[in-house]
C-alpha cells in the first residue's frame, strides 16, 4: 500500500511539473493515442466512452497491434481467439483466424463491442472492466456470492491480484486521458 502511495504522489509530482513549465501538449505527446478515428467510430457503435477504449488499449498493449501475451491475447486489445470469434459470431464479424486480430481496426471493432457487451451485463463499470481481465464468469460468480459487490470501491475484494490491479489502473488511465485530452471526444 505504501509502495503504491508513493507511485502516486512520484506520478502527481511530475504530472505537475510537466502542467506547469510544458502544459497539455507535451502530456500529449509523452502519452499519444494512436488509432483515433477508429477508437472514436467503434466506441461510438458499441456505446463504449472512447477515453475507456483508449484507455484499455494504453493498459492492454501500449498501442503495439502485434502485441501477444503470455496466456495467448492478442493485438491492441488483447483479445483471447475464443473470445474474438464468440464476439464475431454474435456480431456476424469475420475473424477467420488468430491472427486476423493483429488488424489495428478489427480488433478496436471486437475489443469494443465485447467490452460495451460487458458494460450492458454488468451493472457498475468496475465489475465490466474486472470481467474484461478477470473473466466473465469468475465475476459473475463473485458477485452472485457476495465474494464482491462490483463496486470500485471495493475492489480489494476482488480474489484476483492482478484484475484488482488491472480496474485501478484501468480508471486511473481512463481519467489521466480524458484530463489531458479533454475536449477531443
Amino acid at each position: 500500500m505504501v509502495r503504491a502511495w508513493l507511485k502516486f504522489v512520484c506520478f502527481v509530482a511530475i504530472f505537475l511539473g510537466v502542467a506547469v513549465f510544458g502544459g497539455q501538449l507535451t502530456l500529449q505527446k509523452l502519452y499519444p493515442i494512436s488509432y483515433v478515428a477508429e477508437i472514436e467510430h467503434w466506441s461510438e457503435q458499441a456505446g463504449v466512452d472512447p477515453y475507456l477504449t483508449a484507455a484499455l488499449i494504453q493498459v492492454e498493449s501500449g498501442f503495439r497491434p502485434e502485441a501477444v501475451s503470455p496466456k495467448g491475447a492478442l493485438g491492441l486489445m488483447q483479445l483471447m481467439p475464443d473470445t474474438a470469434a464468440w464476439v464475431g459470431e454474435r456480431y456476424n464479424i469475420g475473424v477467420d483466424q488468430p491472427e486476423d486480430l493483429f488488424d489495428p481496426a478489427l480488433n478496436i471493432r471486437i475489443g469494443t463491442l465485447y467490452l460495451g457487451y460487458l458494460l450492458s451485463r454488468f451493472s457498475t463499470e468496475a465489475a465490466a472492466l474486472a470481467a474484461y481481465n478477470g473473466g466473465l464468469g469468475n465475476v459473475s460468480r463473485w458477485l452472485a456470492e457476495g465474494i464482491w459487490d462490483g463496486q470500485l470501491e471495493t475492489v480489494n475484494q476482488i480474489p484476483f491480484r492482478e484484475t484488482r490491479s488491472y480496474v485501478r489502473k484501468l480508471k486511473f488511465t481512463t481519467e489521466f486521458l480524458r484530463l489531458i485530452y479533454c475536449g477531443q471526444w
